[in-house]
């Protein structure tokens, strides 16, 4: 029997319009919940910060939140935006993580700060910014890793976990420096759809292998509108059409309930850029994800797919994650 690719999840526990976070995250809590029962490899949660409708802020705090929640699923960062934090806080976060959920932590790295420039000198007063993200990385791997004699810093809990680093980019050059690292690569096909090719290209071509991978690892990260009928998926892409307009527009980001029509809500430039931005989303009934996804994963080769699912109705997304289940299932190795 052919081997699966595995199906995985990335996460912005987002707020629907008139919501509370608290109800978005028992809602994250159920999702997560039924990935599992489906057989979803990782659950990942994205660090942002200062936008409305988006309440993963606090990522490690929502991942051991999930971890506790589930029993199989590995759960972890898609990811942690390293320019916002000091290497050491993080691998005590993780660290701790890795400890009360063995097996089951993942820490995915990514070079943006995920929010605006004020907000990032809030998050990290000495202005350190993606400059020195090689360093910062072989820091963690440093701390994440076996005590050494002497060290001087040591992550308590941390030190030994050896938790397993990814490097997440949109463009070409985390792919070269997760190849260099030798570490497993994820790229963000959810928002940056025009180099994914290239970039797991220059990282097959170039992996070194390491400690932590002996063979390069790619993920590739899409939009998925899975519904009953290619109709019913049309009307509902447009919560991810509205919450891509309003990011253009500044404006805040809750999920909104679909519409029968984008017309009147953006200008022919605006619809232009948003199909530009979601240029990669698989969007249909089953047979119309599982064509879709054929046709893309004959001109790349990955390893792990990782599906952003923006519907507005929890019960709808649910049954999302049945459709891409069965697609997987059906996809075979």
């Amino acid at each position: 029997m052919a081997k699966l690719r595995p199906f995985s999840l990335l996460e912005l526990a987002s707020v629907r319009e008139g919501d509370s976070v608290g109800a978005t995250l028992a809602n994250s809590v159920a999702y997560a919940r039924h990935a599992e029962r489906l057989g979803f490899r990782r659950f990942w949660l994205a660090e942002h910060h200062n936008m409305e409708g988006i309440s993963s802020s606090a990522t490690a705090v929502l991942i051991g939140h999930i971890a506790g929640q589930t029993e199989t699923l590995r759960v972890g960062s898609g990811g942690i935006m390293l320019p916002n934090h000091p290497p050491l806080v993080i691998a005590e976060q993780f660290g701790t993580l890795e400890c009360l959920y063995p097996g089951r932590i993942d820490l995915g790295l990514g070079r943006a700060p995920g929010t605006d420039p004020i907000t990032s000198r809030a998050l990290r007063r000495e202005g350190l910014g993606a400059e020195q993200f090689p360093e910062d990385v072989a820091r963690l791997q440093q701390l994440l890793g076996p005590l050494q004699p002497g060290q001087p810093v040591k992550a308590i809990p941390g030190a030994g976990t050896e938790v397993p680093i990814w490097l997440l980019g949109s463009s070409l050059y985390s792919a070269q420096l997760a190849a260099m690292r030798g570490l497993p690569y994820a790229f963000a096909g959810h928002f940056a759809p025009r180099l994914y090719r290239e970039a797991i290209r220059i990282y097959r071509e170039n992996f070194q292998p390491s400690a932590q991978l002996a063979s390069p690892y790619a993920m590739l990260a899409l939009p998925a509108i899975p519904a009953a009928t290619e109709e019913d998926a049309r009307i509902l892409a447009t919560t991810s059409y509205q919450r891509v307009l309003a990011l253009f527009r500044g404006q805040p980001l809750w999920l909104r309930p679909p519409v029968e029509t984008m017309t009147g809500l953006w200008s022919p430039a605006e619809e232009a850029g948003v199909r530009d931005f979601l240029a990669l989303q698989l969007l249909g009934d089953e047979n119309g994800i599982r064509q879709q996804l054929e046709k893309l994963l004959a001109t790349v080769e990955v390893d792990e797919l990782m599906f952003t699912v923006d519907l507005y109705d929890p019960q709808q997304r649910r049954a999302g994650l049945d459709i891409l289940a069965r697609v997987r299932d059906s996809l075979g190795g």
